[in-house]
């Protein structure tokens, strides 16, 4: 069951952490996201190195919370925890001077001794930490963490207080692993001995990688982009490490980093020489001008003047900058580099800031007052590295109204939306391929659209400013992943709500849903259609020659619904049954065309009992009886295809006599008692109207078979001996499924019901003795 009243408890173990040390992006990630998780309900502690370069104002607010040895191998190397409350986030500093009191973080050669002892410190203090605090996840950064997970597993697992400590390690820069010569493993480590830690933390023949550890031992690992996820799975980006990133990446997500909204806002920035807003923006123009003055440029407002602010390595994309820096200066684009790095790039710079005066600046240096200022006073950022995890400069740069230049790569692919020149969207400019032509191309577009579209500027200004990159989002994200994997812990109403704020964007993209529901409500309109094809196509395709009797039901059960609304299955399944014996009888009533002047009475009465219940079908059978009285002299002309505009035209004239032919035969019904079997099948119509129907059909088939012998129908009307008579029951045999395919088509009008009466009326017998009767008259 969860545990209600228990919070999440989080320990953040970084090597550094702004404001106290910030060397990269790593700084700003521990100073934000801690914080962002307290506002959201967990509690959260932070352990940093206590370095020598942190500031004293800082150092005098620590107190001295606890102290114990941590052995490394045959070492015990003293450790003090000092404690210190800022923004609502508890830090616990770890205190060593013989590691840590250095002038800055990294860059000495015992930093694997140094970032091990502070790893192996890390886990040995989740023993001291404040009362009631129970440490659930363990977070650790980067490879100056990456062998706590290792250690906690290796040395700790078993003990109660360490069972229930899950770890999350976070990849902020694949290339930077910490590897070290294996004389490490047990000289520092003391793990040599161990099989399983000397097999995962081993890279190659003569070294080990700290993060190689982290990635086998952690419970979860993220990055800090979800591009950067998919690429470090590439031997391309993977840096060595793909294959075991790939064995993993069911462990393996991408979270993108946000920024300090609070910290990084024109509106209330006091480091800025003018504040502004998304919608005042004047004061940026102020800061232009301030900057330009600052750094010796051309103070001119027409001319775009585009900033760095990086370490000069070929990782952020200094090869690119150097190849095409002269087209961009020469192009009438103001440059301004802060930072420091490589000696070449350096030196490039500089060689550039005399070839360009007023056009080009250059500051080696790391000032990061300046590094706001120039945010806040450009038009442009560029950012062309060949990768890069997440990076927080472009998120900045739109905070301030700095339209960011970057390549389509980690984090900055997905924090960038490209120019739309034809839609307007967008929030800055890209390139895809790590090409110094691609990228001076880049500049040159946002250079145009400053130069000749100065609305459409203003209007992605507006946009970029507008994004939401606030940390909120992230620490939902991490608190997903930690309440998954402490599923006992409730999530409390504070992560609810934060997960709230989320909601309105979310349902931003809701309204799509709507769209679909249409769509989804005309699925069964489709469900209906195939099902009225279905009914209508029979009468479409008449020409089947083989499976005429199940198309000609179908059709008069489809034109027989329409007037009674029943279902056509039944009646098709009814019908076919019926088929074969009204085909015999069928044989039998043309033999013997005398009888029929009888049956039609019959039928007519048995429309005339119908006739109460349904008078639409009732004239619609007295069609076929008047049909066949008026036609038969035009039927031995006309052909089959002929036969619809016929029935068209005494369709009409029928249902006039329909009344009349209804009052007469209601007496001679009374005068065929000696057929009890037609009687029946007679008196059966009027009472089930389906029977009716499903008789409709062998009439069409009967149809069919007087069609090919119309003359013979029509003189048995006329006279009482035809010569045609004899034909009948060779026609009918032979040319039935011939006569079936062609008068389809005659089969249409659902009125021929009367017919299956005046077929079946006379018996066998009497149909026999007439027919010999006729052939002796011949």
């Amino acid at each position: 069951m969860a545990q209600t009243s228990k919070k999440m408890q989080i320990v953040f173990a970084s090597a550094e952490c702004a404001p106290f040390v910030k060397t990269g992006g790593l700084g700003d990630v521990a100073g934000s996201l801690p914080a962002a998780l307290v506002r959201a309900g967990a509690e959260v502690i932070v352990m940093v190195p206590k370095y020598a370069t942190i500031k004293d104002e800082y150092k005098a607010q620590m107190e001295h919370f606890a102290d114990f040895y941590v052995s490394l191998s045959w070492r015990n190397e003293y450790c003090g925890l000092e404690k210190l409350e800022h923004d609502g986030v508890t830090y616990m500093f770890v205190d060593n001077e013989h590691y840590f009191a250095r002038d800055y973080p990294y860059g000495f050669f015992d930093d694997g001794e140094r970032f091990a002892f502070f790893s192996k410190a890390i886990t040995e203090s989740l023993q001291h930490l404040p009362e009631g605090f129970e440490c659930d996840i363990l977070h650790c950064n980067d490879w100056q963490t990456a062998l706590a997970p290792v250690f906690l597993r290796e040395f700790y697992q078993g003990l109660p207080l360490y069972d229930r400590v899950k770890t999350v390690f976070s990849i902020h820069n694949v290339a930077f692993q910490g590897q070290f010569s294996d004389t490490v493993m047990e000289d520092i480590l003391g793990m040599a001995h161990i099989p399983a830690a000397a097999t995962q933390l081993r890279c190659d023949a003569c070294s080990i990688n700290y993060m190689l550890g982290a990635l086998h031992y952690a419970d979860a690992i993220t990055t800090v982009s979800p591009t950067y996820a998919s690429e470090i799975q590439t031997p391309e980006f993977g840096e060595g490490l793909d294959g075991v990133l790939r064995e993993r990446s069911y462990a393996l997500q991408g979270i993108l980093n946000g920024i300090d909204v609070v910290g990084f806002d024109p509106a209330t920035d006091k480091r800025i020489a003018a504040n502004y807003t998304v919608d005042d923006r004047a004061g940026k123009a102020v800061c232009k001008a301030k900057l330009q003055e600052e750094l010796g440029l051309e103070i001119r407002d027409d001319r775009p003047l585009m900033v760095m602010v990086t370490r000069l390595t070929r990782q952020k994309g200094m090869d690119l900058v150097m190849y095409a820096l002269d087209r961009i200066l020469s192009g009438g684009v103001q440059v301004a580099v802060l930072g420091t790095g490589d000696r070449d790039y350096e030196d490039g710079l500089r060689y550039f800031q005399g070839k360009y005066p007023g056009t080009m600046a250059a500051r080696i240096e790391f000032d990061p007052a300046l590094s706001q200022r120039m945010y806040a006073a450009a038009d442009m950022f560029l950012m062309p590295s060949k990768f890069e995890p997440c990076g927080l400069s472009q998120i900045i740069a739109m905070r301030y109204g700095t339209l960011p230049i970057v390549r389509e790569t980690g984090g900055l692919k997905d924090t960038v939306q490209p120019y739309n020149e034809f839609t307007g969207e967008g929030t800055g400019f890209s390139f895809s391929h790590f090409n110094g032509d691609e990228m001076g191309d880049a500049v040159f577009r946002a250079a145009r659209l400053f130069w000749d579209n100065r609305e459409a500027w203003n209007q992605l200004v507006t946009q970029a400013m507008s994004q939401d990159f606030s940390w909120t989002r992230s620490a939902d994200k991490y608190l997903d992943l930690y309440f998954f994997m402490h599923p006992e812990i409730e999530r409390p109403v504070a992560v609810e709500a934060a997960a709230a704020v989320e909601e309105p964007a979310a349902a931003e993209a809701e309204p799509a849903a709507p769209v679909k529901e249409p769509a989804a409500a005309e699925e069964p309109k489709a469900e209906e259609k195939p099902a009225d094809d279905g009914e209508v196509k029979p009468t479409a395709k008449p020409a089947a020659k083989k499976t005429t009797t199940r198309k000609t039901t179908a059709k008069k059960a489809t034109t027989t619904k329409a007037a009674t609304s029943k279902t056509t299955a039944a009646k098709a399944t009814t019908t076919r049954k019926r088929t074969t014996a009204a085909a015999k009888k069928a044989v039998e009533a043309e033999a013997a065309p005398e009888v029929k002047a009888e049956a039609t009475t019959e039928a007519a009465s048995a429309e005339a009992k119908t006739a109460a219940k349904d008078p639409a079908k009732t004239a619609a059978k007295k069609t076929t009886a008047t049909k066949t009285a008026t036609k038969t002299a035009t039927a031995k002309k006309a052909t089959p295809t002929k036969s619809p505009a016929t029935k068209a035209a005494t369709t009409k004239a029928t249902a006039k006599t329909a009344p009349k032919a209804a009052a007469k035969p209601a007496v001679k019904v009374e005068e065929a008692p000696s057929e009890p079997k037609a009687k029946a099948a007679v008196e059966a119509k009027p009472a089930a109207k389906t029977t009716t129907r499903k008789r409709a059909t062998t009439t069409a088939k009967k149809a069919t078979t007087k069609t090919a012998a119309p003359k013979a129908e029509a003189k048995a009307k006329d006279k009482p001996a035809v010569k045609a008579e004899p034909e009948p029951k060779a026609a009918e045999v032979k040319t039935a499924p011939k006569a079936t395919a062609k008068t389809e088509p005659a089969k249409k009008a659902p009125v021929s019901p009367a017919a299956p009466a005046e077929e079946k009326a006379p018996t066998k017998k009497t149909s026999v003795r007439k027919a010999t009767a006729t052939r002796k008259r011949r």
